[in-house]
């Protein structure tokens, strides 16, 4: 089972459907759900650090476990819910307080 605040990486469709890329996300959905349910919830991640309103800049020190190979961005507008049977590999786990900062960026995407 994988747990809130990993960093795993799972092959994303293209737009046009026929080839996949391995990207890198951080599951936002609760361990409680993790656990009961075969899907995960997630956020991208991405190494376009262009500024955008509901992202936010995550490096090497926002980690507890694993490597960021490169400063990313979290994009908490692009969200999935996934099957956890298509995580390729974990990555590593983000600090509670890196966490903290996505579940307010969250809220503010979905506020009124």
């Amino acid at each position: 089972m994988y747990k809130q605040r990993e960093m795993v990486l799972i092959p994303v469709p293209f737009s046009d459907l026929k080839s996949k890329r391995r990207r890198p996300v951080i599951i936002i959905s609760n361990d409680l759900y993790n656990q009961k349910t075969e899907d995960i919830v997630v956020t991208a991640v991405t190494s376009n650090l262009e500024r955008k309103d509901y992202a936010i800049l995550i490096t090497q020190a926002d980690t507890v476990e694993g490597t960021l190979p490169q400063d990313s961005m979290v994009r908490v507008d692009k969200i999935y819910s996934l099957s956890q049977l298509i995580v390729i590999k974990g990555l590593g786990r983000i600090k509670q307080a890196t966490f903290e900062k996505i579940v307010v960026l969250l809220n503010r995407l979905v506020a009124p």
